[in-house]
Order: structure tokens, then sequence, then C-alpha cells
């Protein structure tokens, strides 16, 4: 017997939020596959991963202008993509807070919107316990070069800002 798996969602990004060194931040929606319920209803209802802290002000203001909730669970990352800083509340008030306390660690920004807030502290709770060991800022070795998980993972519906390597030849090079 045939292993059935489930179809990821269809993303669809709709407007260039964004543009830093070479990211491109992108808003976009996950498209629901054929065949999954309508009924599903999903836990985020916007999911930001490892952005960079350049654009943070460009996607409040993208945010803002699409009516979406600015409260949610926010976590800031070191140039190895390792949670530094995790929390709930105010989530571009918080991340500018904690840029600005460690600008020359904190390279990378997440964040997620629960559609119904009596899960935040629950999400929350998980975040920090799998990240607790790291949430201490330090001096490691940096690089840029860091990856972010697959958009797909999330339910259909979420809207989502995804960062993407620029197309193209590099400025300078023949």
């Amino acid at each position: 017997m045939a292993k059935k798996t489930k179809r990821s969602s269809r993303k669809e990004s709709e407007q260039k939020v964004s543009e830093h060194g070479s990211w491109v931040v992108w808003r976009g929606k996950l498209i629901p596959s054929r065949g999954r319920p309508d009924k599903i209803n999903s836990l985020f209802q916007v999911v930001a991963e490892k952005l960079p802290y350049e654009c943070l002000n460009d996607v409040k203001k993208d945010v803002a202008a699409q009516g979406l909730k600015t409260n949610g669970i926010y976590l800031a990352h070191d140039s190895m993509g390792h949670v530094r800083y995790a929390g709930r509340g105010s989530i571009f008030t918080r991340l500018a807070a904690s840029k600005k306390a460690h600008p020359l660690e904190l390279l990378y920004f997440s964040f997620y919107v629960i559609a119904d807030k009596k899960h935040e502290r629950e999400v929350e709770t998980v975040v920090i316990r799998a990240a607790s060991p790291l949430l201490e800022f330090n001096d490691r070795k940096k690089r840029t070069t860091i990856d972010s998980g697959n958009i797909r993972d999330y339910e259909g519906g979420t809207f989502f800002y995804e960062r993407q390597k620029k197309k193209g030849r590099k400025k300078g090079k023949k």
C-alpha cells in the first residue's frame, strides 16, 4: 500500500516589502492545497522567519498597512541563526529595543502572530524552553549565511514574510 502524504500549501507572493543587501523580503499568503478541509483553523495569522533586522521598519509599516495584529511571539537571532532573545507582546517595539541594546549581536528577527490570543502564552513557553540554553548573548564567531525553514510547513491561509536571494549577477562581476 502506497504511503499518502499531505500536500503542502502553495505560496502566493503578493508584494515586495523591503530590500537590503542581498535579501529581498516579500509578503504573501499560503493557499491551502486541494482536498484540505476549509474548516481547519490555522494557529498562526502571520509568520515571518529570520528576516534581516534592516527590514524591521519596512515590515512593521506593511503589517500595519495590511491591518494585521502587531502583538504576538517574537525572536531575535544572532548571526548563526540562534535565538538570543524571545518573548511575547508588542512585536516591533520589543524587537527594536532588543536590537538597540545589542546592535552587534542581533542580525535577524522572526515573529508569529497567533490567531487566537489565548494560545500566545503556550507558544511562548515552548519557544523559551526549546531555546533556553541559547537565550544569553555571547561572543560566538559570526557568519552571515543562514537558511530559514520551508514556509510551506505552516497551514494554508497564513500570511507570511519570506526573504529570498536576489536573482541575477552580483554588481562588479562580469
